[in-house]
């Protein structure tokens, strides 16, 4: 089970990410949104698997309809993952948003 404080660790491990709140939430950007905790246990990630991932796992992944209109943002409910896959997620979401993936 993935922690906030896992995906604090694990963004700011990562080249050019830095902290700041966003809608009164911690976040974490490299150029454009990397992560954000969107509420407890839950955390916004951007993804090129998104389809894949809401439908392989739809307990662990899914989005509301604030989230439809980006097809890169999927939702993770920390409680479902282990560190090691968040941080996958993680590392592809800092690609994309700086614009290497």
């Amino acid at each position: 089970m993935a922690t906030e404080d896992d995906v604090r660790k694990i963004c700011l491990a990562l080249s050019g990410v830095s902290e700041r709140l966003s809608w009164n939430q911690p976040a974490w950007f490299a150029g454009t949104l990397v992560a954000r905790i969107w509420e407890d246990g839950v955390v916004t990630v951007k993804t090129g698997e998104r389809d894949a991932l809401l439908g392989s796992d739809p307990g662990t992944y899914y989005i509301t309809p604030h989230h439809e209109r980006s097809p890169n943002l999927v939702l993770v409910r920390l409680a479902r993952i282990q560190p090691d896959e968040l941080a996958e997620l993680i590392g592809e979401s800092c690609r994309i948003a700086q614009g290497r993936a």
